[in-house]
C-alpha cells in the first residue's frame, strides 16, 4: 500500500493530532540543549554509568516529529527535527555508537553472566540496544520524510556495529536486555527496516541472527513458543510492550523473507492477545497480582483494575498495522480503530502535553511525569494513524480502514488528482458520506471497512437507488467507473450494547484414582457498555463510590439501556437503569471526568449474583 500525497484526519483523531503537534512534539525537544537530547553529548555520555532508558526519547521523538512535520508542513518543527538529527549524527562515534553510556557500560562490552532473576535482567543494568533501536527508526524516518543521506548512513553505522557485536564480538542479544532479552531483541524491527531501506543482505542477516538467538533462549524461545500456542503471558515474562514490539519485528521479517512460519507465529500470538489480554477499549492489560504492572495476566484472569500501559497500546497498534499490511484483513484495522478511540485517546490530555502512563477500565486518571516513556509512545501512536486511515494500492484501489471525518488526496494512476472527503460525526454517529473529486473518470475499487458491530450496515452510491448491505467485520468493495462529484453513503447502526465478563477461580486437582477434580471457588460477574466503536464509563457512583453492584431487569439489555437526548456538545450519553437504584449516566470512556488529572472512570460494575438479594 502507498500513503496518500496528503491526508487530514478531522474530528476526535484530528483534534488529538493537532494537540500532539502543538504540545508534546513542539515543546519536549527543540534542539541539542533539550534534556532528552543533551544526554547524547560526549560530556554527559562519558559520565553515565546508571543504565537507564531515557535515551529512547530521541528516536521516538524523531519518528513522530518527522511524520508530523511532513504531514502538517510546520516549518519550525521541520527545522527542529533536522537540527536535532544533525546534532545526533555529529556526536556519533567512529565505530557507529550513538548511545548515552560511558565506555565500560556499552552494549559492545562483555559483562559478567546474568544472575537468576524473575525477569532475566543482565548483570549490569542496560537499555543501550533499546535506545539504539529507536535511534535507527528515528533516523530512517527523518531520511524517509525529510531527506538527508547522512541520516541513512548514521542508521546503517549503528546496524553495522550491532552486527559486529553479535557475530565477531561473541555477544548474545538476550544478554543485553531484561525480560529474558526481549528489551534488546526488539532490534529485529529496525534491522529489517535497514534492509528495506538499503537492500543490504547484512541487515536481513542481522535480523535473522537476532531471531535465532532469542529462539535459542530457554526462557524466551519466541518463535517456538509462538508456534506452539503458548499463552502470551508465558512467553518470557509476558511483558506486553516488549513482546508486541518483538512480534512487529517478526512480522516484518516475514515480509522480507516470505517465511510463512513467522507469520503463523505472529498471528497465533495476536489471536491469543485479542481473545484473552485486551480491555474492552482495545489496550493490552495486566499487572493484577503480579510484581510488574506491565506484564500480561494469565489467560482467564479478569479484573477491572488491570493496568493498560500506553506504550503497550502503541505497540499493539503497530502490530496490527503490520498484519493489516500483510493480510489486508479488516479485523486488524478494527483493532487499530478500537484502541485509538478508547485507550489511546483516554490516555492523552487535551493539551497534547500530558499523558497517562497507565489507564484502567476502572480507576483514576494520573498524568505522568516529565521523563516517562509513555508520553513519547503516545505521541508516536497518534502519528501512526494518518497513514493507516486511508490508503491506495499500486493499482489505484482505495481502502478506508479507520473511520472519521477528514480527507485524503492521491495522485491516482487513472483519475489523476483524486480527493476523497469524508463527512461524518463518527464515532458519535454511524452516518458517513464520502465524496469523490477527480480530474478524469476512472474505474477502480473503493474498499470500505464494515465494523464487526455494525449489523445491518448499508451502502448506497450516487445514481443507484438501491442500497446494499455490508457484511460486518469485512470490507465492502464498490468497484465501478467513478465520476467527479460521486458520493457514497454509509450507515452503521449504533445501539448501546451490554458486555459481560467474569472474574473467577477454579481449583484443580487429581482424585486418588487419578481423575480430574475441578471446582469453581470464586465467581464475580461484571457488566460494561459500548456503543459503536466507543466504550462508555461512568464517574464515581453517587459522587463517591468506586464500586457498585447492580441488578439487571428481566429484559436484560433491552430493559436497561437508553440513549440520552443530545446536549449542545453533540456527545452521546447512555442511561443505565438497573433495578433498585437511581439511573447511572455513561459518557464515552476517553472523556469521562473531563480528561483532567485525577478524574475517575468506571467501565465495569459488578452484576448481582443470580438469586442474590
Amino acid at each position: 500500500m502507498s500513503a496518500p500525497n496528503a491526508v487530514r484526519l478531522g474530528g476526535l483523531l484530528g483534534d488529538a493530532l493537532a494537540a500532539n503537534l502543538r504540545g508534546r512534539l513542539s515543546h519536549f525537544i527543540v534542539d541539542e540543549t533539550s534534556p532528552a537530547i543533551e544526554l547524547f553529548s560526549p560530556a554527559k555520555r562519558d559520565l553515565n554509568r546508571e543504565g537507564d532508558w531515557y535515551g529512547e526519547h530521541a528516536g521516538k521523538w524523531l519518528v513522530a516529529a518527522a511524520k508530523a512535520a511532513a504531514r502538517s508542513g510546520d516549518a519550525q518543527l521541520r527545522a527542529n527535527v533536522l537540527r536535532v538529527a544533525d546534532f545526533l549524527v555529529s556526536v556519533q562515534e567512529p565505530d557507529g555508537y550513538l548511545g548515552t553510556y560511558a565506555t565500560e557500560r556499552r552494549f559492545m562490552r562483555p559483562q559478567p553472566p546474568k544472575p537468576a532473576s524473575w525477569d532475566g535482567a543482565p548483570s549490569v543494568r542496560t537499555w543501550d540496544i533499546w535506545t539504539h533501536a529507536y535511534l535507527i527508526l528515528g533516523l530512517l524516518e527523518v531520511h524517509r520524510r525529510l531527506g538527508g543521506a547522512h541520516f541513512l548512513k548514521a542508521a546503517c553505522s549503528i546496524g553495522d556495529l550491532c552486527w559486529r557485536t553479535l557475530t565477531e564480538g561473541g555477544i548474545d542479544i538476550t544478554e543485553l536486555g531484561n525480560h529474558h532479552g526481549m528489551s534488546a531483541s526488539v532490534l529485529m524491527d529496525p534491522a529489517v527496516e535497514l534492509y528495506f531501506a538499503t537492500g543490504d543482505q547484512l541487515y536481513l542477516d542481522l535480523a535473522t541472527r537476532i531471531l535465532q538467538q532469542v529462539n535459542g533462549n530457554r526462557e524466551l524461545g519466541l518463535l517456538d513458543n509462538a508456534l506452539a500456542g503458548v499463552d502470551a503471558s508465558a512467553i518470557a515474562t509476558g511483558k506486553a510492550y516488549q513482546l508486541a514490539w518483538n512480534l512487529v519485528g517478526l512480522a516484518k521479517l516475514h515480509r522480507a523473507t516470505g517465511d510463512d512460519a513467522y507469520l503463523r507465529a505472529v498471528q497465533g500470538v495476536w489471536q491469543n492477545i485479542r481473545a484473552h489480554h485486551l480491555t474492552l477499549g482495545g489496550g493490552p492489560w495486566g499487572g493484577v497480582g503480579h510484581r510488574s504492572r506491565e506484564v500480561f495476566n494469565p489467560a482467564g484472569v479478569f479484573s477491572p483494575y488491570g493496568y493498560v500501559e500506553t506504550c503497550s497500546t502503541f505497540a499493539w497498534i503497530q502490530l496490527n498495522r503490520e498484519l493489516l499490511a500483510i493480510t489486508g484483513e479488516a479485523r486488524f484495522a478494527e483493532e487499530i480503530e478500537r484502541s485509538a478511540y478508547n485507550d489511546l485517546l483516554g490516555a492523552q490530555a487535551p493539551n497534547g502535553e500530558d499523558w497517562c502512563y497507565y489507564v484502567y477500565p476502572n480507576g483514576r486518571r494520573v498524568h505522568t511525569t516529565y521523563w516517562r516513556c509513555c508520553k513519547s509512545s503516545g505521541a508516536m501512536a497518534l502519528e501512526e494513524l494518518p497513514d493507516i486511515a486511508c490508503v491506495a494500492d499500486s493499482h489505484g484501489d482505495i481502502t478506508v480502514n479507520v473511520h472519521g471525518p477528514g480527507d485524503a488526496t492521491f495522485n491516482h494512476p487513472a483519475a489523476g488528482r483524486l480527493r476523497l472527503v469524508r463527512e461524518t460525526t463518527y464515532p458519535y454517529d454511524g452516518g458517513i458520506k464520502l465524496r469523490i473529486t477527480l480530474e478524469r473518470d476512472a474505474r477502480f475499487a473503493l474498499k470500505l471497512r464494515i465494523p464487526s458491530w455494525a449489523v445491518g450496515a448499508t451502502i448506497s452510491v450516487t445514481g443507484d437507488p438501491s442500497a446494499s448491505v455490508g457484511k460486518p467485520g469485512q470490507y465492502a468493495v464498490v468497484e465501478r467507473s467513478w465520476h467527479d462529484g460521486d458520493e457514497v453513503a454509509l450507515t452503521f447502526p449504533m445501539q448501546p450494547m451490554l458486555h459481560h465478563a467474569v472474574h473467577c477461580n477454579v481449583q484443580e486437582s487429581l482424585a486418588p484414582d487419578g481423575s480430574e477434580v475441578k471446582q469453581e471457588v470464586m465467581h464475580f460477574d461484571y457488566v460494561a457498555i459500548s456503543r459503536g466503536p466507543l466504550v462508555f464509563a461512568t464517574e464515581l457512583v453517587d459522587g463517591f463510590k468506586m464500586e457498585e453492584t447492580v441488578r439487571l431487569p428481566a429484559g436484560g439489555q433491552a430493559g436497561c439501556l437508553s440513549e440520552q437526548p443530545r446536549q449542545a456538545d453533540g456527545i452521546p450519553r447512555i442511561r443505565f437503569d438497573p433495578l433498585d437504584r437511581a439511573p447511572l449516566i455513561y459518557s464515552p470512556y476517553f472523556m469521562t471526568g473531563g480528561r483532567v488529572d485525577g478524574a475517575w472512570r468506571l467501565t465495569w460494575l459488578q452484576n448481582a449474583p443470580v438469586g442474590g438479594g
